[in-house]
């Protein structure tokens, strides 16, 4: 079965342990009450009997099962396995106590399904396995009840004689293993259906490790490179819950995402590794895991960086920039969170640009693009060029506007204009000048470096720097120590991102301020 199945059985594990050291608790309480109502045994309630010693084993074990559950790093199909293993044990227990001291099932009482089989039935329900593991597992849980009652006799408890059939008592409970059977097989198909319809073109889905407005990202392995990828994908109820044209649009913007992605070969800009439709519909591409964090995770988390290293970082989205524009492309969503940073083989600090979900032809005829059409602003109102907040034709300086943005953020830690909407920070950006980084940070910042940030700045598109080469080369002419590939180790040896990807979709219920389109990013969080 998938992997993150496995793991959310598991997890439901760790549940119906706590819950049920729950139960044994509070059943024990009130079987001392009952006891002390209607009991004739001149014991005091609050006495210690061998009942309350296996319930406090039940809960002990309930409880360490929970904890073991917890923990991230275990084998979920070990824990599956544990949990039949619990699931016997629970029912030996439960054997054991409902014949310890006394006799509750005369020879008398008609044969009916017990506590055990519930149990058996309760978690061939909601963990899954093999039918033959659960018919073992269940056939041996089953017996406990008979097992009670051995133990009974030789106590000399109960001596229902030599011709009163133990397992015949019991043959409802043994009915619930044969449903049991036939439950785990129905789970053990649905499981094999649910990876069958993960399997994307080469690829094979593995967790889910983001969902969002526009689709899922799953982390994914190569079947015959055995190299690690994360897949986007749209399902095709996505796709049609909407109207005829949003269903249009979206279908669109999503190929050419994955045309464009796979035009591009800078090292910095995330590569693209397959793209398909599956049998029912489904959208899909495959890119490079990333090993790292987003520029808006790191400052959100480690503060402003140092000018140094923002002179790094910008000259590697310059060198991305360069190639899309020269191929007439235009990303119109350049915002610390598509911007990736994170270790790439033996280096250190490598910029990734994300999500080209937004990038389009120029049009050399000044036409109106489909999303504007719409009445859809695209991009991110913190950080979009004012002439495309206007609907106005963009070129490839609209880019650099939002790299300036972007800079500013990672020099101060704040936006350019910050508002309670994003429509009072398009009308700032329209009206006011950007405040000065002097104003907004204590950190030293060189004053080309500040000279260069505006000049992106400018609402102006003729006035801005034209080209990302012209960018890159104003950049390396600033007057600063450069950030070097030591610098980068070092800061990386103390800040390891811990493990497994995450998504920030940034449409997610706790999105970020002046976040307006779908983007999902892969990366790593830091530490």
């Amino acid at each position: 079965m998938p992997e993150d199945v496995l793991q959310q059985a598991s997890r439901r594990l760790g549940i119906m342990s706590l819950v049920a050291a729950s139960m044994w608790i509070v059943a024990t309480v009130l079987y001392h009450i009952v006891d002390r109502v209607i009991g004739t045994d001149d014991v005091a309630w609050w006495a210690v009997q061998t009942s309350d010693r296996i319930t406090a084993i039940a809960v002990v074990l309930s409880l360490g099962l929970f904890v073991y559950s917890r923990r991230t790093n275990q084998n979920p199909r070990f824990v599956l396995d544990l949990g039949l293993a619990y699931m016997v044990v629970m029912s030996l227990l439960v054997g054991m106590i409902w014949h310890w001291d006394r006799p509750v099932m005369m020879p008398t009482v008609a044969p009916a399904i017990t506590w055990i089989g519930v149990i058996i039935l309760m978690f061939a329900a909601t963990l899954p396995s093999s039918p033959l593991r659960m018919l073992i597992a269940g056939t041996i849980a089953a017996s406990m009840n008979p097992v009670g009652m051995l133990i009974a006799k030789a106590r000399g408890m109960w001596d229902f004689g030599p011709n009163y059939n133990v397992l015949v008592m019991h043959y409802p409970d043994y009915m619930m293993v044969a449903v049991a059977v036939v439950v785990a097989h129905v789970l053990t198909g649905l499981g094999e259906q649910v990876a069958r319809a993960r399997e994307m073109g080469s690829y094979q889905l593995g967790e889910l490790i983001g969902r969002g407005g526009m689709g899922e990202v799953y982390r994914a392995t190569h079947r015959m490179l055995a190299r690690p990828a994360a897949i986007k994908l749209i399902r095709p109820e996505m796709v049609a819950a909407g109207r005829s044209e949003s269903v249009e649009m979206t279908l669109r913007r999503f190929r050419r995402e994955a045309e464009v992605a796979a035009s591009l070969r800078s090292p910095h800009t995330v590569e693209l590794y397959d793209f398909g439709i599956t049998g029912d519909g489904t959208l899909y591409f495959a890119m490079e895991l990333l090993e790292g964090t987003d520029l808006e995770s790191l400052v959100r988390q480690k503060g402003p960086l140092p000018a140094a290293r923002v002179i790094h970082i910008l000259r590697q989205v310059c060198e991305s920039l360069e190639e899309a524009h020269a191929r007439g492309l235009v990303h119109r969503d350049i915002k610390p969170a598509n911007i990736h940073l994170g270790r790439l083989g033996l280096r250190h600090d490598v910029v990734k640009v994300l999500d080209f979900g937004l990038v389009k032809a120029v049009e050399t005829d000044q036409a109106a693009s489909l999303e504007t059409a719409a009445g859809v602003i695209p991009g991110t109102p913190a950080y979009i060029a004012p002439e495309v907040a206007l609907a106005q034709p963009v070129d490839g300086r609209a880019d650099l506007y939002s790299l300036g943005a972007v800079a500013y953020f990672l020099l101060s830690g704040h936006l350019v204009f910050e508002g309670a909407s994003s429509m009072q920070m398009l009308v700032r950006r329209l009206e006011e000048e950007p405040p000065s980084l002097a104003s907004r940070t204590e950190l030293p910042v060189p004053r080309e470096l500040e000279r260069v940030v505006l000049w992106c700045l400018d609402r102006r598109p003729d006035v801005r720097p034209q080209t990302a080469t012209e960018l890159s080369e104003a950049l390396a002419d600033v007057p600063a120590d450069p950030w070097t590939e030591e610098d980068a180790r070092q800061w990386w040896a103390v800040n390891q991102p811990t493990q497994g990807p995450v998504v920030d979709d940034t449409t997610a219920t706790a999105a970020r301020p002046g976040s307006a389109e779908t983007t999902m990013i892969l990366k790593q969080p830091m530490m």
